[in-house]
């Protein structure tokens, strides 16, 4: 089941809706939204496992007059191919390359939310030049020990339960409770996306995450980085970013006050203010 993405419902958002292939034969959907000003700055955005581009929707509301805003689908995630076989953070990071490549864009300020911001760091390691900027929201350069062992679980899980059995989990994790209350479409959405996963790429995305160790890359980025964090965020808590900050030279660190993992759909504002802010700083 593929959902249509919020903005497709929203008749004051437009975009340019593309797909291409990868070196290896994967579609990828993307979205690109032009600005109206002259020369302005590119930015890429990468949303979180199991979910779509619609992420960003209230972000690039904010955000399409002060750039050119890239979305895409992930592989194996919303309307792009759903290819069965290992997934990495550099395998994911090559398909953003490939997708500047199409666009002809040579560089541009990435941002990634969650699994996206471990794509962004990989992007960022495998091409220096083509990182302008980075904006970590919501992420971490590593698990830690356990995590091959935990995200293999969680995946075992949906197995077991279904992707539904894991909604509950799902929604107390990505938003409070008062944004929950106040925005009953937007999780709805959410959800929807989420059940509308392919589980065996699920599977797969979910050993990306565990397996990732993405902490060799940091301390070579020499380009403006901004490490944004929900201040409730239990699934890469306040103390992953911190230890990002420690080691990226010439970063930034924001606790969203109130925030948890998902600050993208959540805290809107704050995002693009971030984003914004780095955009400036280039």
């Amino acid at each position: 089941m593929i959902m249509p993405r919020l903005s497709e419902l929203s008749s004051h958002m437009t975009a340019k809706d593309g797909s291409f292939n990868t070196s290896d034969g994967c579609a990828i959907a993307y979205s690109v939204h032009a600005s109206s000003k002259a020369r302005a700055p590119r930015l890429a955005l990468i949303h979180s496992l199991a979910l779509d581009r619609s992420v960003w929707d209230g972000v690039v509301e904010r955000l399409q007059d002060r750039a050119e805003i890239l979305t895409y689908d992930c592989r194996g995630h919303g309307r792009s191919g759903r290819p069965h076989g290992v997934y990495t953070a550099e395998l994911f990071g090559r398909d953003l390359g490939e997708l500047l490549d199409h666009l002809g864009w040579s560089a541009a300020t990435i941002a990634g939310c969650s699994m996206g911001g471990c794509v962004a760091q990989a992007f960022a390691g495998l091409y220096p030049t083509r990182a302008s900027a980075l904006a970590l929201i919501d992420t971490s350069a590593w698990y830690g020990p356990e995590a091959p062992k935990q995200f293999r679980e969680r995946a075992a899980a949906a197995k077991a339960k279904g992707m539904s059995g894991l909604i509950d989990f799902q929604v107390t994790r990505w938003f409070s409770e008062k944004f929950t209350a106040a925005n009953p479409q937007r999780v709805k959405h959410a959800t929807a996306v989420f059940l509308g996963n392919d589980f065996e790429c699920y599977a797969s995305t979910c050993a990306l995450l565990g397996d990732a160790d993405l902490r060799h890359y940091l301390p070579s980025f020499r380009m403006p980085v901004a490490i944004i964090v929900g201040e409730e965020d239990y699934a890469t808590p306040v103390a992953m970013a911190k230890a990002l900050k420690a080691a990226i030279p010439q970063s930034t660190l924001k606790i969203v006050s109130g925030g948890r993992h998902l600050t993208p759909i959540e805290c809107p504002g704050e995002i693009a203010a971030e984003i914004g802010g780095l955009l400036e700083r280039i």
